[in-house]
C-alpha cells in the first residue's frame, strides 16, 4: 500500500505565496514522476507541474515563472512553491506519484486526497 498526503494549503491574498508538500509513504521501492494537479469548481483536473526522478520539470503555461516544483528523493516528498498567486489559482491541489512497490514490477499512479488553496482578490 502507498499513501500520499498533501499539506500546506490555505487562504492567501492575491500576490501572496504558499507552499505545498506531499509525502509518499508505504511499500515504495522507487518513485519516478511526481506531479501536482489542481481542480477548480466546475472545471476539469489539470496538470500544474511535474518533476522526474532526475529533476527535469514541466509546468502548465498558466503557472510558468510563478510556481516551482521540487522533490526530495530521500524523503519521498514533492513540493510546490507558489508565488504571485492569483484568484484563478484557487482550486483543490492534488499530488500524484508513479511508484514502484515491492509487489508491483511496473510503476502505478497513486493520488493524495487533495488540499484546498484559496486566493482572495
Amino acid at each position: 500500500q502507498v499513501q500520499l498526503v498533501e499539506s500546506g494549503g490555505g487562504l492567501v491574498q492575491a500576490g501572496g505565496s504558499l507552499s505545498l508538500s506531499c509525502a509518499a509513504s508505504g511499500s515504495i521501492f522507487a518513485i519516478t514522476d511526481m506531479v501536482w494537479y489542481r481542480q477548480a469548481p466546475g472545471k476539469q483536473r489539470e496538470l500544474v507541474a511535474a518533476i522526474t526522478s532526475g529533476g527535469s520539470t514541466n509546468y502548465a503555461d498558466s503557472v510558468k515563472g510563478r510556481f516551482t516544483i521540487s522533490r526530495d528523493n530521500a524523503k519521498n516528498m514533492v513540493y510546490l512553491h507558489m508565488n504571485s498567486l492569483k484568484p484563478e489559482d484557487t482550486a483543490v491541489y492534488y499530488c500524484r506519484a508513479e511508484c514502484f512497490t515491492i509487489l508491483a514490477p511496473v510503476p502505478r499512479p497513486y493520488w493524495g486526497q487533495g488540499t484546498q488553496v484559496t486566493v482572495s482578490s
